[in-house]
């Protein structure tokens, strides 16, 4: 589905019901598969999240999550240690491109029988799940955090518990410290100190309900429409002052542009400030919120101020390059921009190309960061349908945010 987007007023006024966090959805979705006790509410009805119930519940030989980064590493670590559980795991193309050897290695140390069906390091993998005792496992945090949140998760199911010690600099330091508060929450006790992570074994906790909080990441891409507006107000649901997430420091960031963001009663205001003056250049380390450097850059771009972020070298092993597939579709519009490893760096420009079509390389978060430029530009979203990844109603939220969109 090709979608072509305009926005003809430049204002944007709506209310908008978001669902539970895509992040805290799979990790308590998985918690719940080990201790039934548990029941959830305001789930996310992501596509991931759907992949990774779909499952958690599955009894087929062979589970296919499609490009559920997540569910891929959530799923080995779980049917690693499931007894008696024998499956193939696998994905999409791209998903067999995306590394998964560090946490298989650590998986093993501690008795895990994984075995690569094609290439070393990658899927698909052919898991026997079997009882693993835990105990010390070493793992490097500069990769990616959901290596290390796999591993917490099935922790209390080990016989030893898990004292897991990391490595290098910490990547995304605030979904580890979600996976560690969710435990938490369900009555189970942890302990990070000096890069260790203690865990214990056990065996069941109380009968309970949580309520998941919505999701930030599909917060970003509306402080992104109230930046980009002329004026606006929008209104979100169910939302924390003490998120988990970490993407929630899109309150400072985008207050940086414009944007003031206020919590009342779980609802998420975003209005556009009056008479602001936007600066020239801003810097942001997004270490740990990488999620959300799309959606940040392309807001600088649509406001034609310069900006630097760093810390983005886990967008390289995404659903796509990310740094790679910003960089091509930002030049379509127009804007100066260089990328490497770790940082992208976005000159200030005065003037956008109008009419572009943006490709999404099966990407949610290229679609939803470039879909807010249309209140500046009209422009396409190729492959627009893959919004279903992280947030299914996106394009509908779009049309009561004002937005005009035809299909082609």
């Amino acid at each position: 589905m090709r979608l072509h987007l305009n926005h003809p007023t430049g204002k944007s006024n709506a209310k908008l019901n978001i669902t539970g966090s895509k992040s805290e959805t799979n990790r308590l979705l998985l918690l719940q598969a080990l201790y039934p006790q548990l029941t959830l509410d305001n789930r996310s009805n992501a596509d991931d999240a759907v992949a990774m119930q779909k499952a958690l519940t599955s009894t087929d030989a062979q589970i296919d999550i499609h490009h559920a980064g997540t569910a891929m590493r959530f799923l080995t670590a779980y049917f690693s240690t499931t007894e008696e559980r024998a499956v193939c795991l696998t994905g999409s193309k791209r998903m067999q491109e995306r590394p998964i050897g560090l946490l298989v290695d650590a998986l093993q140390k501690m008795g895990a029988s994984i075995q690569y069906e094609k290439k070393t390091g990658y899927p698909p993998l052919r898991i026997q799940g079997t009882s693993l005792k835990g105990g010390n496992v070493t793992l490097p945090a500069n990769i990616s955090s959901q290596y290390i949140s796999a591993l917490i998760l099935v922790a209390p199911k080990l016989g030893n518990g898990l004292e897991l010690h990391l490595t290098d600099e910490i990547t995304s330091l605030p979904y580890i410290k979600m996976t560690l508060a969710l435990l938490e929450r369900i009555g189970i006790p942890t302990q990070f100190k000096e890069k260790i992570i203690r865990v214990p074994h056990c065996e069941k906790i109380a009968p309970q309900t949580q309520v998941i909080e919505s999701d930030w990441s599909s917060a970003s891409y509306w402080f992104s429409v109230i930046a980009l507006s002329d004026v606006g107000e929008i209104a979100l649901t169910n939302y924390r002052e003490d998120s988990l997430q970490g993407d929630a420091v899109l309150r400072d960031i985008y207050q940086q542009m414009g944007v003031e963001s206020t919590i009342e009663k779980g609802t998420l205001l975003l209005k556009k400030k009056s008479e602001f003056v936007l600066p020239e250049q801003l810097e942001f380390n997004l270490i740990e919120a990488p999620d959300i450097a799309q959606t940040i850059a392309v807001t600088c771009c649509g406001l034609g101020i310069g900006v630097k972020l760093t810390g983005l070298h886990t967008l390289k092993i995404k659903e796509t390059d990310r740094l790679l597939a910003l960089e091509k579709e930002l030049q379509k519009l127009g804007a100066k921009i260089q990328v490497d490893a770790n940082s992208l760096t976005l000159k200030n420009t005065n003037h956008l190309n109008e009419g572009q079509a943006i490709d999404t390389y099966n990407d949610h978060r290229m679609a939803m960061a470039f879909a807010p430029l249309a209140l500046r530009v009209p422009l396409t979203i190729n492959d627009a349908g893959v919004v279903s990844k992280s947030y299914p109603s996106f394009w509908n939220d779009m049309k009561a945010a004002g937005f005009q969109l035809i299909e082609k």
